[in-house]
């Protein structure tokens, strides 16, 4: 084969990642531009102009998000079957809400009642903000380690609850997560429409990402200096398939700094944070210049480095456990078989490209401001 084992495990982790960004960058202003929606758009006609901006092109960034759960399903079978069983009545939230999102654009406008299209709305802002929260919570439980542990038979259990993984650290990172989406989205409607929602949301986006960058400074010092960290004290031959129980790990204080630190040319593991905050802050002030469409690139900078963050602070953790640190899943150890690995490397290779050149695409086509006449002409949303 092309690569090693080791060597494709780490290419699925790029993989994975890159498909991650690629959700939260444009699935990401679609959550937002929904939770903005009853707060930006003051009148039905704002409102339909607003879901106009993401009508055509919501379907195509959904599918990022269902492509990066077959990845892990195939390339992290353990860490499917665990995350999905912790995870299962966050997940089922984040699906019902997401279950929203189809009617609510295509059902509407089928009736002029004000009340019908008042609820379905506030469907559209609940169908966004919640997935916004829990995307959040759900990667700040990585950081604190999820309650589970395996059996002898493989059988994961997971010894916590929904409201255990609320924990105030977690829903610090839930506000982190809205905070950035929203302040993306803002940027994204300041880019698509015209007076007075243009500037509304041009408001917005100076509020909330004032806030993300406060919230994400004390979330990486917090993360950082005040939370257990989890450290591999034994692996095995990280070239060869082994069980995740015959490792040994450990949770230290300040684990997570000193494992950052221990990066190769260290100073550098600080570029991706530093690139968080400049990225906002450089969109900020090109958004306040009414040039959008460089802040949508700021921004989404800024959305990739807050995951390029996440990723090399847990490294190569991809699901610690907090009850039974052994039993924790790594990318050494969560991974199928080279032979799986190796196909699914070259499906991508293949089919990647031919996703990414439609969806730019899409977006070329899609360019532009909308205006009110437009919507008046069209009510499929």
């Amino acid at each position: 084969m092309i690569f090693d084992y080791a060597t494709f495990k780490l290419i699925w982790l790029f993989l994975i990642g890159f498909l991650m960004i690629a959700f939260a960058i444009t699935g990401g202003f679609d959550l937002g531009v929904g939770a903005l929606l009853p707060f930006i758009g003051k009148n039905d006609k704002e409102r339909r102009l607003i879901i106009n901006s993401i009508g055509p092109t919501w379907e195509g960034n959904q599918v990022w998000f269902i492509t990066a759960a077959a990845a892990i399903f195939a390339a992290w079978p353990f860490m499917y079957a665990a995350i999905f069983s912790s995870f299962y009545f966050a997940l089922l939230i984040i699906l019902l809400a997401l279950i929203l999102r189809p009617p609510g654009f295509d059902y509407r406008s089928k009736i002029s009642s004000p009340g019908w299209r008042q609820f379905w709305d506030w469907s559209l802002c609940f169908s966004g903000f919640v997935p916004s929260v829990l995307f959040g919570v759900t990667f700040g439980n990585l950081f604190l380690g999820i309650p589970f542990e395996y059996d002898d038979t493989f059988h994961s259990y997971f010894k916590g609850s929904f409201l255990s993984l609320l924990s105030p650290f977690a829903l610090l990172t839930g506000l982190l997560s809205l905070s950035l989406l929203l302040t993306h989205a803002s940027f994204f409607l300041q880019l698509k429409t015209q007076h007075p929602i243009q500037d509304r949301a041009k408001q917005t986006a100076q509020i909330v990402g004032l806030l993300f960058l406060i919230i994400f400074c004390f979330t990486v010092y917090w993360t950082l200096y005040k939370l257990p960290g989890f450290q591999i004290t034994f692996i095995p031959d990280i070239n060869t398939s082994f069980s995740p129980l015959v490792k040994q790990v450990s949770m230290l204080e300040g684990g997570w700094i000193e494992k950052f630190q221990a990066y190769p040319l260290a100073w550098a593991a600080w570029l991706a944070p530093i690139t968080v905050i400049l990225g906002i802050i450089l969109a900020l002030v090109f958004s306040s210049y009414n040039f959008a469409a460089i802040a949508m690139v700021f921004s989404s900078l800024a959305i990739t480095s807050v995951i390029v963050t996440a990723g090399m602070i847990l490294f190569p953790f991809i699901l610690p456990s907090s009850i039974q640190p052994n039993h924790s899943l790594t990318i050494w150890d969560a991974a199928s078989s080279h032979l799986t690995l190796s196909w699914m490397f070259w499906a991508v290779v293949i089919f990647l490209p031919i996703v990414l050149a439609y969806t730019t695409w899409v977006f070329r086509v899609m360019r532009g401001k909308l205006s009110s006449e437009t919507t008046l002409k069209s009510e499929s949303y």
